[in-house]
């Protein structure tokens, strides 16, 4: 085991546990008409929207559906199919079917918990609408301590808890439910053909993402669509033979197996082709066939005997019918059969009347032809043969059926017997209750039950007993939606103050936009602030006026409000500027609006819920669907995971090398010896990241942590020890991962992404790819960068900061932290792909600016006005495509030679510089500054 970091803290001893996911396969009926079935599907519950999504499989990304538990209402009948349930939602119905009863009732307490906790979640304001972002449940990091979920009052949960204490809790299946169940096969019938012509394309998509070329053959990967139809084909000579030397064989086999209606094989012969569905059913019925036990002792064992007989009887009747029709198609063959001897025989006559011509070739043919007018002659004796045995079995069948008649029959009569039985009983019984005598007056024969009676009286108490259960949770049910329907109107009742709250508010602002329009017809001449400039003051303090939680009444009524800082730690709104404030605020705003508005991050969502339960005990591996995961983003709650994983997958040939306890063993030499690093370190710890809350102060918990990763890290890396910049990486590295992650993601991002000569006093590799980077500007955005040059414009004063620190402090948080994302899994090539998705984001608006100061002006903050990272994201891997990083490779060797010959240059000049100087002036050698004598 790793050893504690020197400054780790303790984990809090009141943290909930992860509940786990809720997902598992379950049978939905779908179709309509004869299509109309149960087919398997993977449920998986989405909290943020109380959506129930369903796939194909575990390892689907898109869904085929979902179904809205918020306004959903759930019900079962025990005379239905075992573990059958029905959710009522959205004016449908949706008919599932669990694996048992228990699985069933474990579903249906937590779609139940779910939907209560989701409407007490919008009740307490926690959720203004469906489309709001999940809160905050990251597992390491520093944003892990930023969860603040609201809570009811005690009075309020015990009034709402009295209706939901009726049924016990029933445990969950283990290998039924939960993500454990993705790693079981599914419970589906292996004849079923599980495919939903509804969802085909999404299902043809799905398909599509999990095939890799080259692995299995053509009929693996065949549709479920493929079929052939039957053929019949012309024998060759050599089939002929073939089919008459196994002709042995095959009588051999059909006497040992005299119960298989297709007992002779006529691919040889013939080649019937059937389609691969039709064979499967005709196998499948005949091992049912075999295996079956006897009706008389199947239907004593079943408590429902009459339903069951009828489902026989009707089964049986099915496969009697495929028998019959089995039987037409080979009586037509035999009619084929015949007719093909009766013209071999007409040949073989015209040829022996013609005998005199008939040279030695057609003497050979005339032999061949006799052959196989042999091989016929036997294959029309096989079919007479199994024609006489399925004559024998359809007369089986029909014994079974007249059998089966008698039995149910029977059974009919036993029925109405127990029925005079029970009204009899019942009759006596009333007497006796009416006449209240005693019970001995009735002898011990009467009294005492029979063996029958007794079971029949424990099945009414297991019927009673189910009964009981199922009236108990209808009960919980409706006093649910009781209290549901109660907190609706609630809601309706706060919506509707919130609105002449908001009306009446929206009438004071438009009566003072008109006092200002008034007052600014009439312009003052004199400079004394007039009525205008107080209207204009009073609207900025109240369009700039922050949410304070004084008043949480007036924050329930307010429809979106603006935190002061997002869910990574980032202030959103500045303190100082009041025209910053100003656009800080328009721009959360719009933020918020792309986040309420945008549902492609609830199917982000989705997918990755999807893929974590597939990869639930597996490691993760490199994949082109986890790779576009990545690329589409992150979610917050699995940020922390994925990071982790992929600096693991970078550095572990480092990791390998050292034990357990190196970062720690980094640290302690740190901190013991004198570094020269930590002097400047010290001084750019309060720098780093001034905008978030972790290390606003010297207080925060995150200076600690940034300072440990950047003095272990210059203690491992001396040639760089420690270069502006680092810090801001590591800050950035510790909102999601802990110390050590956080150190060993420096190592990769400085050993492994970037040149060894990245982070160096001279920064070479910086500087050679801000030339890199203007070659892909020429290539990929020809007129931008034409624009530029016409202007004389050097934007890689501007774009070295993004290399330098991937973006940090250059885009908004959420473009951010997605950059990071792809960066962590693919490297260095992001930034690229990103820098030029960003100029090709506002390319028309540089455009139209036609002077370098406009242009300088607009590159200082462009980028802190793109706010749609899915469109970025498009972008960047979409319209920048192709893009291989050996082109990067190569441009940067050829720029590499050209930057080291110019610092060589440069060098020389300097060194000439100083000799000079040094010749003319030598009483002036002693006023020398430090930078020179460093250098």
């Amino acid at each position: 085991m790793r050893e504690e970091d020197v400054s780790a803290e303790p984990p809090p001893e009141d943290s909930p546990p992860a509940q786990p996911r809720l997902c598992g396969y379950l049978n939905k009926l779908s179709g309509k008409g004869p299509l109309k079935g149960f087919k398997s599907r993977w449920f998986v519950f989405e909290p943020s929207h109380c959506h129930l999504y369903y796939f194909k499989g575990p390892s689907d990304s898109i869904p085929l559906g979902y179904i809205d538990i918020a306004d959903a209402c759930f019900t079962y009948d025990l005379e239905a199919e075992e573990g059958q349930l029905e959710i009522h939602s959205g004016g449908r119905d949706y008919t599932l079917k669990a694996p048992n009863t228990q699985a069933m009732r474990y579903w249906l307490q937590q779609l139940q918990q779910k939907r209560w906790e989701f409407s007490n979640n919008c009740i307490v304001g926690t959720r203004d609408n469906r489309v709001s972002p999940p809160l905050p449940d990251s597992s390491t990091g520093l944003v892990a301590k930023d969860v603040d979920v609201s809570c009811l009052s005690q009075a309020a949960r015990d009034v709402e808890e009295s209706a939901r204490s009726v049924l016990d809790i029933v445990d969950a299946p283990e290998t039924l439910v939960g993500e454990r169940a993705a790693c079981y096969p599914s419970p589906v019938h292996p004849t079923t053909i599980n495919f939903s012509l509804k969802h085909w394309g999404t299902e043809i998509r799905n398909s599509m993402s999990n095939l890799k070329p080259g692995r299995g053959n053509s009929e693996n990967r065949r549709s479920v669509f493929y079929t052939e139809d039957w053929e019949l084909l012309e024998p060759s000579l050599k089939e002929l033979e073939e089919a008459t030397a196994h002709e042995e064989k095959r009588k051999i086999a059909a006497e040992t197996n005299r119960g298989s209606a297709f007992s002779f094989d006529f691919a040889r012969a013939t080649r019937v082709r059937r389609p691969p569905f039709l064979r499967d059913m005709i196998g499948t019925s005949k091992n049912r066939n075999s295996s079956e036990s006897s009706p008389v002792e199947w239907i004593v064992t079943n408590g429902k005997a009459t339903t069951e007989i009828q489902s026989r009887i009707q089964a049986q009747q099915e496969e009697l019918n495929k028998v019959k029709e089995d039987l037409i198609s080979q009586k037509e063959l035999v009619r084929l059969l015949q007719q093909t001897l009766k013209y071999s025989q007409q040949e073989k006559y015209l040829l022996n009347a013609d005998g005199a011509s008939v040279d030695e070739g057609m003497s050979q043919l005339l032999h061949q032809k006799g052959d196989q007018i042999q091989a016929l002659n036997n294959q029309l004796d096989h079919i007479n043969q199994q024609k006489d045995c399925m004559e024998q079995e359809l007369r089986g069948f029909q014994d079974k059926i007249t059998g089966l008649s008698d039995q149910l029959n029977m059974f009919r009569e036993t029925i109405q017997a127990k029925d005079e039985v029970i009204i009899k009983l019942s009759r006596q019984l009333n007497e006796c209750e009416n006449n209240r005598s005693p019970p001995g007056v009735f002898s011990a024969a009467t009294l005492a039950p029979s063996h029958k009676e007794l079971q029949e009286l424990d099945t009414l108490k297991d019927g009673l007993q189910g009964y009981k259960t199922q009236n108990k949770f209808l009960n919980k049910e409706i006093m649910e939606l009781a209290v549901l329907k109660r907190n609706a109107e609630m809601r309706e009742r706060t919506l509707e103050a919130k609105y002449s709250s908001l009306e009446a508010r929206l009438c004071q602002v438009e009566s003072k936009y008109l006092v200002l329009l008034q007052e600014a017809k009439n312009p003052i001449c004199s400079g004394e602030k007039g009525p205008t400039h107080e209207v204009i003051s009073r609207l900025l303090e109240d369009a700039l006026k922050v949410d304070s939680p004084e008043h949480p009444e007036q924050t329930i009524l307010k429809p979106h409000p603006v935190s002061e800082y997002d869910i990574y730690g980032f202030k959103t709104i500045p303190e100082d500027d009041e025209e910053e404030k100003l656009v800080a605020k328009v721009r959360a705003l719009n933020l918020k609006s792309l986040s309420l508005t945008d549902s492609h991050d609830m199917s982000v969502g989705v997918k990755w819920a999807n893929y974590f339960a597939g990869t639930m005990n597996r490691e993760m591996v490199r994949t082109p669907e986890l790779k576009n995961l990545i690329r589409w983003g992150v979610p917050h709650e699995h940020r922390s995971k994925v990071w982790k994983w992929c600096v693991n997958l970078h550095v572990r040939k480092y990791r390998d090398k050292h034990s357990s306890g190196y970062f720690n063993s980094m640290l302690e030499k740190a901190l013991e010896k004198q570094n020269p690093a930590s002097k400047q370190i010290e001084l750019d710890l309060m720098r780093t990241l001034p905008n978030n809350k972790h290390y606003a102060s010297p207080t925060s918990k995150g200076i600690q942590k940034l300072r440990n990763v950047l003095l272990a890290f210059s203690w491992r890396n001396p040639d760089v020890g420690y270069c502006q910049g680092l810090n801001r990486l590591a800050g950035i590295a510790l909102l999601y991962l802990e110390q050590e992650e956080a150190f060993w993601c420096l190592v990769a991002i400085t050993e492994c992404f970037m040149t060894p000569d990245y982070y160096t006093k001279n920064l070479l590799g910086s500087q050679v790819d801000q030339r890199v980077f203007k070659d892909l500007m020429n290539e990929k955005l020809p007129r931008l960068h034409a624009h530029f040059e016409q202007y004389k414009v050097d934007y890689s004063l501007i774009t070295f900061n993004w290399f330098l620190v991937v973006f940090v402090d250059s885009v908004v948080s959420d473009v951010m932290f997605r950059i990071w994302d792809s960066f962590l899994y693919e490297g260095p090539k992001i930034i690229f792909r990103y820098a030029l998705a960003v100029f090709k984001f506002k390319e028309e608006d540089f455009l139209k600016l036609q002077d370098n100061m406009s242009i300088f002006k607009y590159l200082r903050y462009f980028t802190h006005t793109i706010l749609d990272a899915r469109k970025l994201t498009n972008i960047a891997f979409v319209d920048m495509n192709p893009f291989p990083m050996r082109l990067i490779h190569n441009r940067r060797a050829i720029h590499l030679e050209k930057v080291r010959l110019e610092l060589s240059e440069l060098e020389a000049i300097r060194q000439d510089f100083l000799r000079e100087r040094e010749t003319a002036n030598p009483e002036r050698r002693d006023v020398i500054s430090d930078d020179d004598e460093d250098t």
